[in-house]
């Protein structure tokens, strides 16, 4: 068995927004469990975890089945003495009109996107329970604040993780642990290079300039990184954040909605 003082699962942690908030987490001082459908990039980003001087684990997981979730809070639970922290991250995108969205495409970004983060709750709460306390961090999106042209069922499912966040939230406070959430923006990630290109074929347009147009329109003047994420992960996870629950903040660099 691992020692360490603190453990943090992080859903979604072979890439993208969810490989960059297990990086700053390593930094932080956890030890690190990689929770992702592709074991090839699960277990790049341990590498790179354990470069940091902590220890890491990766587990294939598909987040949609309950099954699945189950078993690999049992595999991180077996490996380290603590689960301190899970990041709900993983999720999906599907970009297009309500009309031409499938029944089955509709059933299938709900149970990536919203059944993964029921599971996930209902599986580490006993355990931080019984350790006295915990966190759990939500992946929501400025999706769930304001509904979005050509992201309609996204949207839903972002709405419903706040739904579900502040939920838990009161729920779980008796036992000291807290539940909040992140709102991202316009993240530069495959997932917005998918988003843009199919908005792109949507409106014909040229590849890259709806991902141009929504940047235009950012305070900040520039696109989001995995790490504008992981810093507010960072402090979520943190004692500091001891006092906040029932939260999703939005980090967004100041959008002005087009």
């Amino acid at each position: 068995m691992f020692k360490m003082t603190k453990t943090a699962i992080v859903t979604g942690g072979g890439q993208g927004i969810g490989q960059g908030i297990a990086l700053q987490l390593a930094q932080d001082g956890f030890n690190i469990v990689i929770a992702d459908l592709n074991p090839t990039t699960a277990a790049d980003t341990v590498t790179q975890v354990e470069a940091l001087g902590v220890k890491g684990l990766a587990v294939q997981t598909d987040v949609s089945d309950e099954t699945s979730v189950n078993a690999m809070v049992v595999a991180a639970k077996n490996a380290f003495d603590t689960i301190d922290v899970l990041v709900n991250n993983a999720g999906i995108a599907q970009v297009g009109t309500i009309e031409e969205t499938s029944a089955a495409d509709f059933d299938k970004i709900f149970k990536i996107n919203v059944n993964s983060v029921f599971y996930g709750i209902k599986a580490v709460a006993p355990i931080m329970r019984a350790q006295g306390k915990g966190k759990i961090i939500n992946a929501s999106s400025i999706a769930g604040h304001e509904g979005m042209e050509l992201l309609g069922p996204y949207s839903a499912t972002k709405f419903a993780i706040r739904g579900l966040t502040q939920s838990a939230a009161q729920e779980l406070a008796k036992d000291h642990i807290t539940v909040n959430g992140y709102a991202p923006g316009i993240v530069l990630t495959p997932m917005w290079d998918l988003i843009d290109k199919r908005m792109s074929e949507i409106h014909n347009v040229p590849i890259g300039q709806s991902l141009h147009d929504y940047i235009q329109s950012i305070a900040l003047g520039r696109g989001e990184h995995p790490q504008d994420i992981a810093n507010l992960v960072s402090f979520l996870a943190s004692d500091k954040a001891d006092y906040i629950t029932g939260q999703t903040y939005v980090v967004d660099g100041g959008i002005r909605y087009i």
